[in-house]
């Protein structure tokens, strides 16, 4: 799929609407699919919608432990009195017809003698050895659950697009389906940059730190439907950068690397993109994440993030994980946003949209309270750790004063691909 003229077209600092839309247009789902047994289909997009093969549930069965019988052969007060002819297991259904003066004891989940419509549950009675008596009046129908009470023959039982999760694979279980077809696994390559990253096992010489973007990718990656390749970290060198390129465009369907999007002197990453492929675009307005290109390596689409983690997570949020979600097929669903009360003071410089930290808690009246965590510079993974939502600032927001009323995207399992 080609990306319309207008992507190519430079764009400095696009707002977030504006780039969410050209990753949008630009990248499309993928048409690969495959089939998976149920046990191993959690977390995998649907490929087709299904339909249910029979009803569900299959056949009229007691929704209570009790007695099935006949409502219009009895006389409906409270001195009425059966014969027990007989019981229906669940699995173990009585084969016989109870006449009107006459009752089968029966299970929840087992299914309704053919002749009875109503069940009447087992303390409601009063049983005398092969009789029960009413010990209270009976409604018709009284507990059944007919058949295709849930869903009948032929409705949609499940929607393309749809991120198969616990329940899910209950409902095709249980409507006889051993397998899914769902998108293939999308293949994502990633990598640091940055001649100061060591690894965590190695000591740190003076200068040097340990790398923490493959680790925050390799989490956020860590989804049923994605193959993660971790590519290790890249030195600043414009001959490696572009080597790493090349070869992750040969393996994956999406490359995301960390650092080297920025302006400086080492910043390598954009301009290989540029010389090896295509730059959509390169500059977003959202703090933080600002440094944020996007483009195509030959059949692979790229995602440039910033170099310190905490850009590097608002940003997959922003504009990683909704592309991510599109190319899987998944059913698109836009963040989860609330109104709550700031009981801190927030400060922020109107120009661009900012997502701050915040921690946020029901207030007990319905509501919800937050306030914003210390460190809120770009490289301060720790308030990332310690917070439980983003408080939202538009681009005209001149700072926030305690009692104000904000908007929260809550974390939840925020940063997980597919588990909303």
């Amino acid at each position: 799929m080609e990306c319309p003229d207008r992507c190519a077209e430079p764009a400095n600092s696009l707002t977030l609407e504006e780039a969410q839309a050209r990753i949008r247009e630009c990248v499309p789902p993928l048409s690969d699919v495959e089939d998976v047994p149920l046990k191993q289909a959690r977390g995998r997009v649907l490929a087709e919608s299904l339909t249910a093969p029979f009803d569900l549930p299959p056949f009229p069965n007691s929704a209570m432990d009790g007695y099935a019988l006949h409502h219009a052969g009895i006389s409906n007060h409270a001195d009425a009195s059966l014969t027990v002819i007989g019981t229906s297991f669940a699995g173990k259904p009585y084969d016989g017809v109870p006449g009107p003066r006459e009752c089968v004891r029966i299970f929840t989940g087992a299914a309704i003698p053919t002749g009875a419509d109503t069940v009447i549950m087992q303390e409601d009675v009063i049983r005398e050895t092969d009789n029960i008596r009413l010990a209270k009046t009976v409604t018709a129908l009284a507990n059944v659950r007919p058949a295709g009470d849930e869903i009948r023959r032929g409705e949609c039982l499940l929607e393309q697009g749809k991120v198969l999760q616990a329940a899910d694979l209950g409902v095709l279980a249980s409507a006889g389906f051993a397998k899914a077809t769902v998108t293939r696994r999308l293949r994502v390559a990633f990598f640091s940059t940055g001649d100061e990253l060591r690894p965590v096992e190695e000591p740190l010489d003076f200068g040097q730190i340990h790398d923490s973007n493959r680790y925050l990718l390799h989490g956020l990656l860590d989804d049923p439907a994605i193959a993660a390749l971790d590519r290790g970290v890249v030195p600043d060198d414009a001959a490696a950068v572009k080597q790493a390129l090349l070869d992750a465009s040969q393996q994956a369907d999406v490359i995301i690397s960390t650092g080297g999007v920025s302006v400086g002197d080492a910043d390598f990453v954009t301009s290989a993109l540029a010389e090896l492929g295509r730059v959509e675009f390169w500059k977003v307005a959202v703090k933080p994440g600002k440094p944020f290109a996007f483009g195509r390596i030959g059949p692979a689409w790229f995602f440039g993030l910033p170099g310190n983690p905490v850009a590097v997570m608002v940003t997959f949020r922003l504009l990683v994980r909704p592309a991510l979600l599109r190319m899987i097929g998944a059913q698109a669903r836009p963040p989860l946003r609330l109104r709550a009360i700031c009981r801190s003071q927030l400060k922020k410089a109107p120009g661009r949209m900012e997502f701050q930290r915040g921690q946020f808690e029901a207030d007990g009246e319905g509501g919800f309270t937050v306030i914003g965590l210390a460190g809120q510079g770009s490289h301060q993974l720790l308030g990332m750790s310690r917070a439980n939502c983003l408080i939202v600032l538009g681009a005209g927001n001149a700072g926030v004063k305690p009692g104000d009323s904000v908007e929260i995207e809550p974390f939840l399992e925020f940063f997980q691909l597919t588990s909303l």
